[in-house]
């Protein structure tokens, strides 16, 4: 029998979240057999999720990144965040020498987000093995842009394999690029314990109701706002519409670091907004925000739509996760893909997440319950045909074994 390729993940982002999540399930879903799995990541509450599959974790307090991806990158008032990564910088280095020290035998490096190049290309220059980098996010294809060209440039020549999570991100990267598109998993499970106190607010949920979900951070960038807005639209219109709001802030509030971001109006963490907004537009007995739970399975069961109406134009995985429970979703994505958003299948795609856009949809299924079932029949297909996590393993299993072997085969000429 081989033994298993050890490999060492980098994670830059704290809190447990969609990215982190992701990985975590398709790790789950790979043998002990097949594969070790290490850890440098950035503190936080990744590290008790993580801490279950580890051989061994090196936490440090910031990995620095590099963002190039098309809802975020560094111009106006955002190249202040470049002052942050240049404080992680010399964490990073130390995380990467800790782990050098810890984990001498790895055989290859896996960086969970393509932010993470930077201490990803580091990490393979240090431990001198195959580097695999995952694109989760859309990218600049501005060829103008020499950050750009430089991107794409280090991407063909130091990267050894690049994962894309479906075919939207895909197409943002060189098309002379090889890539694998492996999509994110997701295992449906109840929570140990059942958090009654949690789920007592779902009694005022009216049975004659169409349950719309929002799961994610409250961040202004996921559409919130404009969600709440379309609420308005849509008791307007007579639609006997409820809301579940799950999530909440990932930001710590206080703190000078934070005061700095709120001046610059790089905080968006939106819940107080929202919650003002709410009761502004007299939908206090409509909305109900329930922050963050651990029993997210039984609160997809009661949704009847998820909306996500991002202004990152991309399905993220809440679209996926609410699919197993057959429910169907609102996306704002101008070009979907039937990978993940099968427009008027499984999902209504709207072209940008304007009030109005949202609320047309929302009306849509209002309207017609019988063909909001059916699309959620569709919904739960599609996420049986592609976001299994015992299929991406093994998927993502392959990608290491070919740029392992890759690698043996130059060494041994």
């Amino acid at each position: 029998m081989s033994s298993p390729i050890r490999v060492l993940y980098i994670d830059g982002v704290g809190p447990f979240g969609g990215a982190s999540r992701s990985l975590f399930e398709v790790m789950r879903a790979m043998s002990d057999v097949s594969v070790e799995r290490y850890f440098l990541i950035q503190k936080g509450s990744i590290g008790a999720f993580y801490g279950q599959l580890a051989r061994g974790v090196v936490a440090v307090r910031g990995l620095s990144r590099f963002d190039n991806t098309r809802a975020s990158y560094y111009r106006g008032k955002r190249w202040i965040v470049v002052l942050r990564e240049l404080f992680h910088f010399p964490f990073t280095v130390l995380g990467l020498l800790a782990a050098r020290r810890k984990f001498p035998k790895i055989d290859v490096i896996h960086a969970n987000e393509i932010t993470e190049i930077i201490p990803g290309l580091l990490a393979k220059w240090l431990f001198k093995v195959p580097l695999v980098i995952h694109a989760r996010s859309l990218q600049r294809t501005d060829k103008l842009s020499r950050r750009v060209r430089w991107y794409h440039r280090v991407l063909q020549e130091h990267v050894d394999a690049v994962v894309a999570i479906d075919e939207n991100v895909r197409q943002t990267l060189p098309a002379e690029l090889n890539v694998d598109v492996i999509h994110n998993s997701f295992t449906p499970k109840y929570s140990a314990e059942l958090d009654e106190a949690y789920l007592k607010p779902l009694s005022r949920l009216r049975k004659s109701a169409l349950v719309v979900g929002f799961v994610g951070n409250l961040h202004k960038h996921k559409g919130l706002l404009e969600l709440c807005q379309a609420a308005r639209l849509v008791k307007d219109m007579g639609g006997d519409v409820q809301y579940l709001v799950v999530g909440g802030g990932t930001m710590a509030t206080g703190g000078v670091v934070h005061r700095v971001l709120q001046l610059l109006g790089l905080a968006e963490n939106v819940g107080d907004d929202l919650a003002i907004l709410v009761a502004s537009m007299g939908l206090a007995d409509d909305f109900l925000l329930l922050g963050h739970t651990a029993d997210i399975q039984r609160v997809y069961e009661r949704m009847d739509v998820l909306a996500f109406p991002s202004h990152f134009d991309a399905a993220g995985r809440p679209v996926f996760e609410a699919a197993f429970s057959g429910v169907p979703s609102i996306v704002a994505v101008a070009d979907p893909r039937p990978d993940t958003v099968r427009h008027g299948v499984a999902a209504i795609a709207i072209p940008s997440p304007t009030p109005v856009a949202i609320a047309d949809a929302i009306m849509t299924f209002e309207r017609d319950r019988e063909r909001t079932r059916r699309m959620g029949r569709a919904a739960l297909a599609l996420a049986q045909e592609n976001f299994v996590p015992a299929v991406n393993a093994a998927k993502l299993l392959m990608v290491y074994n070919r740029v392992l072997g890759a690698a043996r085969t130059i060494e041994g000429k």
